[in-house]
């Protein structure tokens, strides 16, 4: 399917008043899965366990191949903070453009500066580079000084939603902040809110004036398929004590989110 195409399904079903769902997947098998349990549109980043990462642009292309839903992709080229140095600005330049030319419906990002504000300079620069992709600021936004007036800088530069807890874990311990996210963001940007959402509260989150979109994690561990295993050699720190897991898609949440979403849209 054209990208043109995954774009306006994703527009039409706004314009329907149907809340969208986007999961976050960590890899491409993850991405179809989820696709087929129901999600509208996909995150595809790597390396989960940092948070997520930059997908290679093979997981991009197969995953938007073997999907009929938008394949955001997300642009962050380490794990850690968000403050990123003059070459691993570079890279995200030159990963967003190679995104865009593999086939991204969006581009997911986050940069802020060492006092903890949206970077401006940075932020409007990518966001030019990859117009007329839409682009959504990630959760860095919650790692900001003040919320508000981050929301303000990203309607300066045009950015088209933007993820969020508020500031909290969850986003369920700050509604009365999402809120006031909202009205303030009004027809202007997308807040999209995330964390700790799960089938038994999303129906509050659903019933913050304004919410017309929301993204979800929902991974879940299985085992290896290795027969052969060789204990007390882990590949990272991240993965100790067993590297022996796979991060797969919770299917039966993904399906069970979206079929609360749907039944609310028709109340």
């Amino acid at each position: 399917m054209k990208l043109a195409s995954k774009v306006s399904i994703c527009q039409a079903a706004c314009t329907m008043l149907n809340p969208i769902l986007e999961v976050c997947c960590g890899s491409v098998d993850f991405a179809v899965a989820a696709s087929l349990a129901g999600a509208d549109r996909i995150e595809l980043c790597d390396n989960l366990v940092e948070g997520g990462t930059t997908p290679s642009t093979g997981a991009l292309e197969i995953a938007s191949r073997k999907t009929d839903i938008p394949v955001m992709a997300m642009v962050r080229p380490r794990g850690g903070d968000f403050l990123y140095s003059e070459l691993e600005f570079e890279v995200m330049l030159r990963d967003a453009e190679a995104l865009a030319e593999a086939g991204a419906a969006g581009l997911v990002f986050g940069i802020l500066d060492s006092d903890g504000r949206i970077d401006y300079r940075r932020t409007s620069r990518l966001i030019e580079a990859i117009r007329p992709l839409p682009v959504t600021f990630h959760r860095a936004f919650d790692l900001s000084r003040d919320l508000e007036e981050s929301l303000e800088t990203l309607l300066e530069v045009g950015a088209d939603r933007v993820l969020t807890s508020v500031g909290k874990e969850s986003v369920l311990d700050g509604l009365d902040l999402l809120s006031a996210l909202m009205e303030r963001a009004g027809d202007s940007i997308v807040v999209m809110p995330a964390g700790g959402i799960r089938p038994h509260n999303i129906g509050q989150v659903l019933a913050v004036p304004g919410v017309t979109e929301v993204h979800i994690g929902a991974a879940q561990v299985r085992a290896s398929g290795m027969n052969y295993r060789r204990e007390g050699v882990p590949m990272g720190s991240a993965y100790e004590p067993d590297e022996y897991v796979v991060q797969v898609a919770d299917v039966d949440r993904i399906a069970l989110t979206k079929s609360i979403m749907a039944e609310s849209s028709d109340v």
